[in-house]
């Protein structure tokens, strides 16, 4: 089998009720065409590593949980080993719809009004030509903080800046791979202000969304309220870094490095 220049990666955690439905498009021409599959299965206790061996995709099991975050890095780590040009990672509940990964591939190899690519593709939720997304109040209160916030130390207004539905290019999944250089618990407003401030090419298009349905969400009960503080002292500490301290300043004008290739 052709390996692809472009890598889907879905971390999932006990989503047998929702993985076939996401599998079931993936499998359709237009996206076995253009893309291998590689699931991160954190450690489930249901049967959904079991539906995604046999259906033959790339399946990594983890022993134990590690969370999402560690999840999408260790499949970083797999795309620069194989050397993927392209990585865009997705959820397994079904709330990314799978139209929006043709588009976001497009988005990845299109230079913008400066000549420069994109190394992130964010797939929004709230632009113009977005599908309708209803949040709740407090979700909607810290989405607006943390535009607030980006605006604030990067110059830049993002949408959606929790989105998880996003395209990689190389250098930026290489950067992410690396160690202390990605979130391994909750990698939503913290990176992108990281990748802005480290000078890496951040781009937004309008994306299809859809509420869960089934299965429960890693933001579920009490967990928004320690999810926006933990965010909140995240994206301080990533401007603290970066901004007073000059941590990898400048690593986003850096040339991509073809070790691995």
């Amino acid at each position: 089998m052709d390996r692809k220049e472009l890598l889907i990666i879905i971390p999932a955690y006990n989503e047998e009720k929702n993985i076939p439905k996401v599998l079931d498009q993936l499998e359709k021409p237009e996206i076995t065409s253009i893309a291998d599959v590689l699931v991160m299965n954190d450690a489930s206790t249901d049967m959904t590593g079991e539906i995604v061996k046999a259906r033959h995709h790339m399946l990594a099991t983890h022993v134990y949980s590690l969370g999402y975050g560690s999840g999408l890095q260790l499949g970083y780590k797999y795309a620069v080993r194989r050397g993927y040009r392209y990585v865009i990672q997705m959820d397994a509940d079904g709330q990314h719809d799978v139209c929006n990964i043709p588009g976001i591939y497009k988005r990845l190899k299109e230079k913008d009004e400066s000549g420069k690519y994109p190394d992130i593709v964010l797939a929004s939720r709230f632009m113009e030509g977005s599908s309708d997304f209803p949040v709740s109040s407090l979700k909607n209160l810290a989405y607006k903080m943390f535009r607030i916030m980006i605006r604030i130390y990067t110059g830049r207004r993002i949408a959606d800046p929790t989105t998880g539905l996003q395209g990689l290019s190389r250098r930026a999944f290489l950067y992410y791979s690396r160690y202390s250089q990605f979130d391994e618990r909750y990698p939503d407003a913290n990176m992108i202000t990281q990748m802005l401030l480290l000078q890496f090419q951040v781009a937004e298009i309008p994306a299809v969304m859809h509420a869960r349905t089934d299965g429960k969400s890693m933001h579920s009960g009490l967990k928004p309220v320690w999810y926006m503080l933990r965010m909140f002292l995240s994206v301080w500490i990533v401007v603290f870094r970066i901004k007073i301290l000059k941590m990898d300043a400048g690593a986003g004008l850096k040339n991509v490095d073809r070790t691995w290739e």
